[in-house]
């Protein structure tokens, strides 16, 4: 007798919490057109100044891949007879890096909005990655040789789970680079901070 007093007390438990769940259930369709449009975000492109910096690393690595050819045509005889054919294909390999390269520098831009990150790249395709900042785990600063002699730096964003950074946004003033990196911080601080509290 007890024990069947016992299991109607909990079945009219779950009754009452599954009626009470149904009644504040809410699941209504969304509407997708009313979403907010990442595309209306206006991007900071990258410093202008960057592109000197691409089209150095531009150089030394196509020039230094030349002169190991020229030294390869000189002292290989074998190889005397195909140098034009080499020649073209190397300078149409050249061109469409440099067309790809400035479409790409153009492409790029970013934005830092109240829970997200935006960085936009690509040449012929683009990607658009948006990192809420509760996913950020770390924030780094990267100064290339060339990029330092220019004052800019990369910031470099990781999620969690990830060892590798899911962000990298070159072609930054320093100061300001210092400065975002401040805010992400301050940003991943906030959050831990939040969930501790819950």
């Amino acid at each position: 007798m007890h024990s069947l007093k016992k299991e109607s007390l909990i079945s009219g438990i779950l009754n009452g919490y599954h009626n009470n769940f149904m009644e504040n259930y809410i699941n209504e369709p969304i509407d997708i057109a009313a979403l907010p449009r990442f595309e209306d975000v206006r991007l900071t492109p990258l410093h202008p100044t960057y592109l000197k910096v691409i089209w150095l690393n531009f150089t030394l690595i196509y020039g230094t891949i030349a002169i190991a050819a020229g030294v390869a045509f000189y002292f290989i005889k074998e190889l005397h007879e195909y140098w034009l054919p080499i020649t073209i294909t190397y300078a149409v390999i050249i061109i469409v890096s440099i067309v790809l390269s400035q479409v790409s520098f153009r492409n790029k831009g970013f934005a830092f909005r109240t829970q997200d990150a935006i960085y936009r790249s690509g040449a012929i395709a683009l990607t658009t990655t948006i990192i809420p900042y509760n996913r950020v785990q770390h924030v780094a600063l990267h100064e290339g040789f060339i990029a330092r002699i220019f004052g800019l730096a990369t910031i470099e964003i990781f999620t969690a789970g990830g060892d590798k950074s899911d962000i990298q946004i070159p072609g930054i003033q320093k100061e300001q680079a210092e400065k975002i990196k401040l805010l992400l911080m301050g940003k991943i601080i906030n959050e831990e901070e939040i969930v501790n509290e819950g």
